[in-house]
């Protein structure tokens, strides 16, 4: 098997505020959102090689950050696009020019915005893919979920039957690229992940989902910025 994990950094995270992309706002322990999301995937013995996939106007800061921690497994950095889909589409690109691939190759797609993200997570993902060719990682929903019209509540549902997504999500390069490729030939991309293009795309493929954690939550506001 050969993990690839893409770690999508393109965004310019506008709600939590100041001069720059959260990627590289510093976390409590002074070291970056980015670098602390690349760690975790570096660490992991399951993963094999990593891609960076940045903001066009922010390459230079990531390539700064890549040459300091001497990451072994980040073999490029490329540009992310407006929307998310156009980052892990960005990615997949990359690795259809290869002539030659392992048949068992795996994408992963992390929000760089999650930099909390644990080993048990990776793991727990990466023994799915032995017998799925997709899996998700999700929380269960504690609150209860009002389905509204205008300021109207018009129905309370029942919260067992939904999860809270998060990432990594990780496919079969066989699974994601035929739905990526049919998406753009279609066009008017909405899914907000690669699950969502998966679903909508290549359907007849099972999505299995293994159990995330709160600790990995996604760094939207200055307030998320305080470490777990």
């Amino acid at each position: 098997m050969k993990h690839i994990a893409f770690i999508l950094a393109g965004g310019t995270g506008s709600r939590v505020g100041g001069d720059m992309p959260k990627q590289f706002l510093p976390l409590a322990d002074g070291r970056s959102v980015l670098e602390h999301s690349v760690d975790a995937f570096e660490q992991s013995h399951y993963i094999h090689e990593i891609v960076v996939v940045m903001h066009p106007d922010w390459l230079k800061e990531a390539e700064e950050l890549i040459r300091k921690n001497a990451w072994r497994k980040v073999k490029h950095l490329i540009s992310g696009g407006n929307e998310r889909w156009e980052s892990s589409w960005n990615g997949i690109a990359l690795y259809l020019k290869e002539d030659k691939k392992d048949p068992d190759t795996f994408y992963w797609f992390h929000d760089a915005a999650r930099p909390f993200v644990s080993q048990d997570i990776i793991s727990r993902v990466a023994e799915a893919l032995k017998s799925h060719l997709a899996v998700t990682v999700a929380v269960p929903v504690t609150d209860t979920l009002y389905q509204i019209k205008g300021h109207e509540v018009t129905d309370i549902r029942n919260r067992k039957e939904f999860m809270r997504a998060q990432t990594p999500q990780a496919f079969h390069y066989l699974a994601i690229s035929p739905a990526y490729m049919r998406a753009i030939e279609k066009g008017k991309i909405k899914a907000t992940d690669d699950v969502g293009i998966l679903m909508q795309y290549n359907p007849d493929v099972e999505v299995y989902f293994v159990e995330g954690e709160e600790a990995n939550k996604k760094i939207t506001y200055k307030e998320d910025l305080c470490d777990k």
